[in-house]
């Protein structure tokens, strides 16, 4: 019998995800989908489920399909875990029906608050010598252990049988570090206590209501998908399932999608066999290639747009992967070889400003991708770029939200709101809130009109002449490192209390206490009147709202926390209703965290019969910010305008997963051995959690194949996402000193060097 579903594979920017849109409307004019006009009023017809592999690419497919159809038919757009997640919630009370859970509704754990309370769940075992055994530190071994979970779940493996995987996979090889290595005798007792844990930790979580990724997902393949109750209310509400880039979903979406196709609805499907960038964090390429057999296969050759793997891709690959492969590589892949790696990226930043400036090309159809995109590298390339007017953005940047000022600022707030956080505070962090503080935006021709008249009115230490505003001027405005990405030509930030004055106000007039630190009035400061009218000012300001809110949180008419950061945030950075993107994701993303956090942390009080004050609750954010969590992204919003003309930066793993193409790309730290490497992008133990792991334990042999595969598709992807030209950006020695003879050397080896 001929399948109606559709299989399309083919590499990296051949048009496949363009095909899926084109198959999409050639169903609708085919009218082999239930149009919602053509149905009862009463009952809508079956939409349409469409999935992606990461959220940018979610919305990108909804926004091309939505506009396919002009909106007449229900598309629903969702990554596979996003999916898992909102079905599991839908379909709460069967669950709770079918385990006897008790009745409550469900609250989903970020990422940081999953660490935190498995933490503290396990903190009398954590002291035992398999945690060592496991990892390096506490905070990674519980990381490693909770990954597991979600891994089983994912591939669809029972969390019982995780001991008996880890003890047969690892027996006499294993993984530490990212490296493989032997593990020694005695394991398996580990191996239990880690089995021991998961259970302990699901049960407790399903008591309590509380869902993390892991637990959603071992809920939605084992005892959802399988009742007949959730079959038939799946198969009314679909009738058509769209997948883009297939090899980068888990195993258990292959399950989903073989149920709605065994229940009569039809599919279209792309693969990547160049992709598979997931692959180690969950996905499973190789069994979801099995869907292939359901369907008629179409295979897409043709390149969308030119790019040097068509003409040299093959080459490039032998190079990187064969030692006894030699040839010289064209003048499409010139390379840039220094000793030290300082002087690479000088170089590197010269050949971009020489493009750019020569009108060869734009700064946004440039790419540098790192295996390893480190702060010296980012920051030495932007600031290079910036001093000729070149902007740089990061891609999908993931620092810590302890990483920025504005940040830093709002929780030394908390500390002297809220009573017994004084170890929590130093004289340095109220420097910098009170800088933070009194930052505000101006509109260029106001800030010119106050450099004009000289800065009257200052004081002693404030009254600027021409000449000293425009040397001020030329070394940077005093703030400008709190917001050094700031894309707006019409408005300059601007602190009243600079970091000068704001070090003074902090020796003289902080009080530190452990039970209440405070602000002295300005008059603290005997020299107070050579602070200036706009400084005093904006303290006296800060001290007054100070005064409200304590006087306030005595009264209790503060919530939490969450309402007191509001205020704040209202008070002093909203600005006029204006906010750089950056710096509003920024504090979207604390105000989701805080929320979040304050709503897991209630649940958990509740539970264990716990009563604490609203300080202990708040030290233990502020400590969970301090250890440089990565907290979730915040609810996507995009951006309203228009995309920066700049230079991208991006990691390996980010520049393929956002599926972009560009004119040059420069490969930084080409010899690195970091391009053989998973890295972060691969998690512990995940080979053991493939469908097609034979049960053998896994060795160091099995570790080289799967590199060197995935350094392949690294190459022959990246390759299909550059247009004209790949600069090989080498430097003799690592930013540790050693010296770099990483897969790629034979590639800089092969090339023409750039002379300086």
């Amino acid at each position: 019998m001929v399948s109606n579903s559709i299989w399309l594979t083919g590499t990296s920017r051949s048009g496949k995800t363009t095909r899926l849109i084109d198959l999409f409307c050639q169903w609708l004019q085919e009218e082999r989908l239930l149009a919602t006009s053509k149905r009862s009023r009463s009952r809508q017809a079956p939409g349409i489920l469409v999935f992606a592999a990461n959220d940018d690419n979610k919305r990108d497919l909804a926004d091309k399909l939505a506009e396919a159809c002009s909106g007449r038919y229900p598309i629903l757009a969702k990554t596979p875990l996003g999916f898992f997640q909102d079905e599991v919630m839908l379909f709460w009370p069967l669950l709770i029906q079918r385990l006897g859970l008790k009745a409550q509704f469900p609250l989903r754990l970020r990422p940081e608050t999953e660490q935190e309370l498995a933490t503290r769940l396990w903190r009398d075992r954590l002291d035992s010598s398999k945690l060592q055994q496991m990892a390096a530190n506490e905070y990674r071994a519980v990381r490693r252990i909770l990954d597991l979970l979600q891994l089983a779940a994912l591939s669809g493996t029972p969390t019982e049988e995780i001991p008996q995987m880890l003890d047969r996979g690892l027996e006499s090889g294993g993984e530490e570090d990212g490296e493989m290595g032997r593990w020694g005798d005695g394991m398996r007792a580990a191996w239990d206590w880690v089995g021991e844990l998961l259970l302990e930790w699901r049960g407790w979580c399903l008591e309590r209501g509380l869902l993390s990724y892991g637990i959603i997902s071992e809920l939605y393949w084992r005892y959802l998908l399988p009742d007949a109750t959730y079959q038939q209310h799946l198969s009314h509400r679909y009738q058509a399932v769209l997948a883009d880039d297939v090899d980068d979903y888990p195993a258990i979406a292959r399950d989903l999608f073989d149920l709605l196709l065994d229940r009569g609805a039809i599919g279209a499907f792309t693969f990547n066999p160049d992709g598979a960038i997931r692959l180690g964090l969950n996905a499973d390429p190789q069994y979801l290639a099995g869907l292939k057999f359901r369907c008629q296969v179409e295979t897409l050759t043709q390149k969308r747009f030119p790019c040097l793997a068509e003409s040299i891709g093959e080459t490039v690959v032998e190079l990187a992967t064969d030692p006894t492969f030699l040839t010289a590589l064209p003048d499409a892949i010139p390379s840039i070889q220094t000793i030290s790696r300082g002087q690479m990226l000088r170089q590197t930043a010269a050949v971009i400003i020489r493009a750019v400036q020569s009108g060869e090309v734009k700064p946004s159809e440039i790419v540098v991708i790192a295996p390893g995109l480190d702060a010296i590298a980012r920051y030495t390339l932007t600031e290079i770029l910036a001093t000729k007017g070149i902007a740089a953005e990061s891609l999908n940047e993931q620092r810590p939200l302890i990483a920025s000022p504005m940040i830093r600022a709002l929780l030394t707030l908390l500390t002297l709101v809220y009573p017994g956080l004084g170890r929590l505070v130093d004289r340095e962090a109220i420097a910098e809130m009170l800088v933070v503080l009194s930052s505000r935006e101006e509109r260029g021709e106001e800030r010119a009109r106050e450099c004009g008249a000289g800065g009257a009115g200052e004081g002693e230490m404030g009254r600027w002449g021409d000449g000293e505003r425009g040397r001020r001027g030329r070394e940077g405005d005093k703030g400008e490192f709190l917001n050094s990405t700031l894309n707006t030509p019409h408005l300059t930030l601007k602190t009243d209390i600079d970091p000068v004055r704001a070090g003074l106000l902090a020796d003289h007039c902080y009080c530190p206490d452990l039970e209440q630190p405070r602000l002295l009035p300005v008059t603290a400061f005997p020299r107070w009147d050579r602070l200036g009218h706009r400084a005093t000012a904006a303290y006296e300001r800060i001290l007054q709202w100070l005064e409200v809110q304590q006087q306030q949180q005595q009264m209790r008419l503060i919530p939490s926390c969450v309402v007191l950061l509001d205020r704040a945030i209202q008070e002093f950075l909203w600005n006029g209703s204006y906010l750089p993107y950056d710096r509003l994701a920024a504090l979207r993303e604390l105000m989701e965290t805080a929320q979040h956090y304050w709503e897991v942390n209630e649940r958990w009080r509740q539970s264990e019969q716990i009563e604490a004050p609203a300080h202990t609750t708040i030290a233990q954010f502020i400590l969970l910010l301090r250890q440089g969590t990565v907290t979730a992204n915040p609810y996507p919003i995009g951006r309203f305008q228009p995309a920066a003309e700049a230079v991208t930066l991006a990691n390996i793993f980010q520049y393929r997963a956002s599926r972009q193409f560009h004119k040059w790309q420069f490969w930084l730290d080409a010899s690195s051995p970091l391009w053989m490497s998973g890295g972060a992008a691969t998690l512990f133990a995940a080979p053991l959690f493939l469908k097609n792991w034979s049960g053998q334990p896994w060795t160091a042999a099995d570790a080289q194949i799967v590199d060197e595969e995935r350094l392949q598709r690294i190459v022959r992807d990246l390759l299909s996402r550059a247009g004209d030209r790949i600069y090989l950006c080498h430097s003799d020695l690592a930013v540790n000193g050693q010296e770099q003879t990483g897969p790629l050397l034979s590639l800089v080896n092969a090339s023409l060097p750039l002379t300086a």
